[in-house]
């Protein structure tokens, strides 16, 4: 894992002095009850049912769950059966605001004394992790120190995506959040340091949280050079601490915590005012984006064709959630802002098409691939082994360790999809009885 490569992309950072502005009220809310990793929540509502902002409307008592909250008051006007971008189902709620934006009764700041207190309102809050991968927070909180002793926090202020500029904003607009969610985090979880790793292309930020710390000794800024995928989370560690997350093994493991920026902001607001995660700042962006390109506050459960429509989106041919590299391309307008949404991105051609790189020739056996990884690992000797069906080859390779943040696939010379490559191997070795 030492020579942790990586690409050099265009950082489009288009969006990077453009301030956060309110998105507003959307004509309908649409909730699917899958939103973050673990059980999927039971849908409360039925429809015609009334709902206040902030009130919960889908639970699991499964520990890797979170919460889901209406994000506004309203009416319920639909039940439907949601198809996910991953191909799974799961129920949705469709809501017509009322414009009144009623608090439910139980919003209030959470009473915090302990660590376990701290947790518990953490999981109240609906948090999951604001940098895509909408792991449930207060899991990754729960850990044992007798077992697993973390000493250093990681503030995950990368956003090594091309155009996504929100959590930039974020270090710029929420700064005393920042500041006091690390320090809730650091009390009520016992953790003696904190890094806070930015990559060198966000000068302001990095000027400004350097200032913001001078005082607190156990607080480092790390400037980091902007090398995708820099934020992945094995790949900021080690950059960051020279600590390396083993195969099989968590952060935890090594002593290290690491959180996203809006994320540990989101727990100083939700502590300060009780408001449960029910919106999100977001980057809207895009070849197709004639207009309005921005970053935004949106409630969770905005209906994309609506964000698209204040853009002035002409010609789409491609809509993502989060970036060109790692981001998931949606289905249908209609589908929402998600917890997991850090970017809306909207383009007039089709990115996934080979012609649009030149087509697709044989592999040159030239390892470009190879030194891209950010792990070491042999992409096209993952292609070997899948298309021979070679279970044990693939894990011998460490097929596992695979990311998906698609280096390979962009430092290929012969436009191979090997990224895509790999997902199918590992849902085949997933499968395989070894």
């Amino acid at each position: 894992m030492k020579n942790l490569g990586g690409v050099k992309l265009p950082h489009n950072k288009n969006t990077a002095n453009s301030e956060t502005v309110d998105f507003g009220l959307p004509k309908t809310i649409v909730i699917p009850m899958a939103q973050a990793m673990g059980a999927v929540p039971n849908l409360f509502l039925k429809r015609d049912d009334k709902v206040l902002k902030g009130q919960i409307i889908g639970n699991a008592d499964a520990f890797m769950s979170a919460p889901i909250h209406s994000p506004v008051s309203g009416d319920v006007i639909d039940i439907s059966d949601y198809l996910n971008p991953n191909g799974s189902h799961c129920k949705a709620v469709t809501i017509r605001p009322d414009g009144l934006q009623t608090l439910f009764e139980t919003v209030k700041p959470p009473e915090i004394t302990d660590k376990k207190s701290f947790i518990l309102a953490v999981r109240d809050s609906g948090l999951t992790g604001l940098g895509g991968a909408a792991f449930p927070t207060h899991v990754k909180f729960s850990y044992d120190e007798t077992k697993t002793p973390i000493d250093t926090l990681i503030i995950n202020g990368a956003e090594c995506e091309p155009y996504i500029t929100a959590d930039n904003r974020c270090f710029l607009e929420d700064t005393d959040d920042i500041i006091d969610g690390i320090k809730l985090c650091m009390k009520y979880l016992n953790i003696k340091r904190c890094i806070i790793s930015i990559e060198d292309n966000k000068a302001e930020a990095i000027a400004l949280m350097r200032e913001k710390t001078a005082d607190m000794k156990a607080v480092e800024v790390k400037v980091l050079p902007s090398l995708y995928p820099q934020g992945a989370e094995k790949v900021i560690i080690y950059k960051s601490t020279g600590r390396i997350v083993m195969e099989g093994e968590l952060p935890a493991n090594a002593g290290v915590l690491v959180l996203n920026v809006s994320t540990v902001s989101f727990i100083s607001k939700y502590c300060k005012t009780g408001i449960p995660l029910t919106s999100k700042r977001l980057t809207l962006d895009g070849s197709a984006i004639k207009k309005n390109r921005g970053n935004y506050n949106v409630l969770i459960g905005t209906p994309i064709s609506e964000l698209l429509e204040f853009g002035g989106a002409e010609d789409v041919k491609t809509i993502l959630y989060g970036g060109p590299m790692m981001g998931v391309p949606l289905y249908s307008p209609e589908q929402p802002v998600l917890k997991s949404t850090n970017a809306i991105l909207a383009f007039d051609t089709d990115i996934s098409d080979s012609k649009n790189t030149g087509g697709v020739s044989a592999c040159i056996r030239c390892g470009s691939c190879t030194r891209a990884c950010p792990l070491n690992l042999l992409p096209m000797r993952f292609e070997t082994a899948y298309k021979t069906k070679d279970a044990k080859m693939l894990k011998k390779l460490k097929l596992s360790l695979c990311m998906n943040c698609g280096c390979c696939s962009f430092a290929c010379p012969a436009h191979r999809p090997l990224a895509e490559i790999n997902q199918l191997a590992k849902d085949f070795l997933r499968n395989a009885k070894i």
